[in-house]
């Protein structure tokens, strides 16, 4: 006899909370429950025993409470979305044709081992399936597990690297650690590693007792501990220990296992939806199939469940490590069967300029991949054996990165590219293609609802939490190069980088076309990339002696601001302490509006000193100044300078591609997004940016993009007439609101029609718009008010816009980009209107980044058409900066006009500034 157990309330938590919610048509939640038949279907394909039963908990309360009345109190209710999947899950149990067993003041776990002692006892086998760790006490001859969802057996060995002992003293070490989920109390200060080590010293609880009564154990606070909670320790006993005397609601041979009714099966299975599922049963789904969708926490619909579940099922282990070139070649041949890999790097650094490759893996399918040693060194514990040369295994892989019949799938492709690149120069037969990024697909349709790194995706769609790159090296100063992590766990890590990075395809890629995101991705994200990576590997030439003239003269006006703020301030006081110049301000000048924060200090950032200038007190705009000038020396002026690739000369900044909520682009080491653009500081900073020599710098500009789009967004008749008219829209502006003649218009009243232009966009408020111009706030909101009753389809769209985010948890650009806004939902006024002016602005800011992503996307092959040697260096907000030779700067400069012009069509035109120049500040 073989009674096989299936663990089923075990499994319905387990599969909640590892698999995407779904639904079924009629809304019902179901992803446990597809989750539940799904391994059900396999298991009958893979493991079926003579007999068969699924067991189950009848209710909370057991003989268990009656022992220890907090046992399992701190439980919370199970969610709301799980609770209608409890009756669905036995539904299944009863389409199959399977004994569903449970009995009322008794656990699942009790039923269980009561069953399976029993056919042990009789000479018979016993597999349970479940990963429930209170069930290894009962792991012996005759009595096995199986983990459902890794589909690995789990035996004696598996519980001693779990508990430290086999699995007849699992009930000790539990009696003393206790189990925080079960409210068992245990003993306090007792964690597995202690209790393994007293089990193993003195037999059994009862042998720890003994010998701490005989006064065999040292005195310590362990011994302490011990005795003062004896009582809790037996008592906890008590409630981990399974009854294997429990009765048994259905007799052994009651349980013998038949095939399924393949009618009544197919009904149930068809009326759910569950059409893969039927297929690989080879039966009938007899119902019209139901979609069960998939829905993010925020709103929106993913693929159907059939699309989902399957991928979770390989296990996330036993992975190869491979260190020899023909199995490498084995590798990649099977690959190229497969049309689709996963490939990921390992570097000894974060930039893919100047590290080195490590290593690589591969995955062909679902838990099926390998780790590529190549620059590993171990250490005197684990040596490391011999290992495929670079520039050999390099020519292995070469011709599987270019071969087009082969979709090779990344995570984050533009810095993998960019390292492999470098690994195999001169190998390579053309560019690495055709490529994916699960990184820009998840981003592409979900931008702002959550993060797109590899961790966060593999949580939220796969239920599963990778390896992380702390765990495979260490922290702090225990960190070791990935080089010298042994070549055992380095593989663990590195390949499940690759399966994870896989199995994300197979979930994400199908739900572009269902959140009509395919396009923006297929159109705009994934040719990015390669034209991202080429910017980078250009870089920009810094002039480095004007950088460090730059940095001496700041320090020098630093110093002079310094002497003249301790003469306001009447003593000295160190300038980059927040804590002592709130001192100065609030405690000894007594200046009013200072807030404290939590930590008792006056706070004195940017918006308490703005607002204290702005009513005319000298010290505090001062220490602005002093704090502009000290970030620019700090950010540009000193970092510049570290940044220079000493190979070539340039500074070369990270694009990042899947940050911003809006779809721009932003940058890092270094970050050229923030240098000032209208201050004289913030010219300097770019006049040391230069062109090559023989060179010209060449910069292209969107004119006003933003209020362009407002125009074409809102239909606003008065702002497209002139933009269509070419006319100052400022001026305009100010004619409308003000009615007064553009002609011979005051600078003051242009200057505030230009405020309100701007602040609109961003959703200024009356106090906001008050503080740029130095009026009260009652006459900011005359403004605004003489604004919105001059424009009222500006209003009609910001609250359309509001509204679209509040029900639909994103708002669209005007070219299909979801823009989720984080916060919409919020009962906190204030975080709830900071939501909303997102929510008005991001259509408008996404819009602008899609049109430049357009333009990028396409210059590049019409500079190489037109045989321009010209390159695009740099993209910052609406701006495009190359670099021309000096004989093709003014052609390239017209052609980059053009192409960004035409890069959308919208009911107002596009239009693009240009300039030529030495520098960055005389072509801006």
């Amino acid at each position: 006899m073989h009674l096989v157990l299936i663990d089923g309330s075990g499994f319905i938590f387990r599969a909640f909370h590892a698999l995407p919610p779904m639904n079924r048509a009629d809304g019902t939640p179901v992803n446990a429950v597809y989750g539940f038949t799904n391994m059900v279907a396999r298991f009958l394909r893979d493991h079926v025993g003579t007999h068969l039963a699924v067991i189950f908990d009848a209710g909370r309360l057991t003989f268990r409470n009656e022992l220890y009345d907090q046992y399992k109190a701190h439980r919370p209710d199970p969610p709301p979305e799980l609770i209608p999947q409890f009756a669905l899950v036995r539904e299944a149990t009863a389409a199959f044709g399977i004994p569903a067993i449970e009995l009322a003041g008794w656990e699942a776990d009790d039923l269980i081992a009561a069953y399976a002692c029993k056919v042990a006892a009789g000479g018979g086998r016993c597999t349970i399936v479940s990963s429930d760790k209170d069930l290894m006490q009962l792991i012996r001859p005759g009595i096995d597990m199986l983990d459902p969802i890794k589909q690995k057996p789990i035996g004696e060995d598996e519980v001693r690297e779990r508990f430290g002992v086999g699995p007849d003293k699992v009930i000790e070490v539990q009696a003393l650690m206790g189990d925080s989920v079960d409210n068992v109390p245990g003993v306090p200060g007792i964690g597995p590693k202690i209790a393994s080590t007293l089990v193993l010293e003195y037999g059994d609880l009862d042998g720890i007792y003994t010998a701490l009564k005989a006064g065999l154990m040292k005195p310590s606070k362990r011994r302490d501990a011990l005795e003062a909670h004896e009582a809790n320790a037996r008592m906890s006993r008590e409630l981990v220990i399974l009854r294997h005397d429990a009765p048994l609601p259905l007799p052994i041979e009651q349980l013998g296992f038949t095939s399924p009714d393949a009618d009544r099966l197919g009904t149930w299975l068809g009326g759910m939806g569950f059409r893969s599922i039927a297929q690989r049963l080879s039966i009938e789904a007899l119902e019209p199939a139901r979609k069960a969708v998939a829905v993010p926490a925020a709103s929106g619909t993913e693929p159907t469940a059939d699309e989902l579940i399957p991928r979770h099922d390989a296990p996330f282990s036993d992975y190869d490590t491979v260190t020899d070139l023909a199995v490498l070649a084995e590798w990649v041949e099977e690959a190229r069967r497969a049309g689709l890999c996963a490939v990921d790097t390992e570097t000894n650094g974060l930039d893919p300029l100047r590290a080195d490759m490590v290593g690589f893996s591969l995955a062909t399918k679902p838990g099926r991949a390998c780790y590529v040693p190549l620059l590993h060194e171990g250490d005197l514990e684990h040596p490391v054996g011999p290992q495929p040369d670079m520039r050999a295994a390099m020519a292995v892989l070469a011709p599987l990165l270019t071969d087009p019949g082969v979709l090779k799938v990344f995570q984050n492709a533009k810095f993998d590219i960019l390292v492999l690149e470098r690994a195999a120069a001169g190998l390579l037969a053309g560019p690495i293609s055709p490529i994916d990024d699960t990184m820009l697909i998840s981003y592409a349709q979900a931008a702002g609802a959550h993060g797109h790194g590899m961790d966060e995706l593999a949580s939220r769609f796969l239920g599963h939490t990778p390896i992380t790159y702390d765990q495979a090296t260490g922290t702090g100063r225990n960190r070791i190069p990935f080089a010298r992590v042994n070549l055992k766990a380095a593989t663990d890590y590195a390949a499940e980088d690759a399966d994870v990075t896989l199995r994300l395809w197979h979930i994400l890629h199908p739900q572009l076309r269902t959140n009509q995101s395919l396009a923006l991705y297929e159109q705009l994200e994934r040719p990015l990339i390669r034209v991202l990576a080429g910017m980078e590997a250009a870089g920009i030439k810094v002039d480095e002696t004007e950088l460090r003239r730059l940095s001496a003269d700041f320090a020098v006006r630093m110093a002079v601001m310094e002497t003249e703020i301790h003469a306001l301030a009447g003593r000295t006081f160190n300038l980059g302490s927040p804590k002592q110049l709130g001192e100065i301000l609030f405690d000894e000048m007594k200046l009013p509006g200072g807030k404290r924060m939590k930590t008792g200090a006056w706070g004195t950032d940017s918006a308490m000193l703005q607002s204290l200038a702005e009513q005319g007190l000298e010290l505090p705009a001062r220490i602005l100044e002093w704090r502009q000038l000290a970030k620019l020396k700090s950010t540009y002026a000193d970092a510049l300078v570290d940044e220079i690739n000493r190979e070539t000369g340039r500074v070369h900044t990270s694009f990042q591609m899947a940050i911003t909520s809006t779809g721009r682009l932003s940058s890092n080491e270094p970050n050229l997004q923030n240098i000032p653009i209208r201050t004289e500081e913030g010219g300097r900073i770019r006049r040391a940016f230069v062109a090559a020599p023989g060179h010209l710098l060449v910069s292209a500009d969107y004119s006003q993009i933003e209020l362009r789009l407002l125009a074409h967004v809102a239909n606003i008749p008065a702002l497209r007439e002139a933009f269509a008219e070419g006319q100052d829209i400022h001026a305009r502006t100010a004619s409308e609101v003000f009615n007064v003649p553009m002609e011979g218009m005051d600078p003051l009243t242009r200057r505030r029609a230009k405020a309100i232009n701007f602040g609109i966009i961003y959703g200024i408020s009356a106090f906001g718009l008050a503080r740029q111009l130095s009026i009260s706030p009652g006459e900011a909101r005359t403004y605004i008010d003489a604004y919105f009753a001059r424009y009222p389809g500006i209003r009609d769209y910001m609250e359309a816009t509001r509204e679209e985010a509040r029900a639909n948890g994103y708002v669209l650009t005007p070219f299909g980009r979801r823009c989720w806004v984080a916060g919409i939902a919020e009962k906190n006024p204030a975080r709830r209107g900071y939501a909303e002016r997102q929510a008005s602005n991001a259509p408008l800011q996404g819009g602008a980044a899609d049109i430049i992503k357009r333009a990028m996307v396409r210059l590049p092959a019409v500079m190489v058409r037109e045989g321009m040697r010209s390159r695009l260096l740099l993209q910052v907000h609406d701006e495009l900066l190359f670099e021309a030779p000096d004989d093709e700067a003014e052609a390239l400069a017209e052609t980059a006009r053009i192409v960004m012009e035409g890069a959308a069509s919208l009911s107002v035109p596009l239009v693009v500034e240009t300039g030529i120049g030495q520098s960055w500040a005389e072509a801006h």
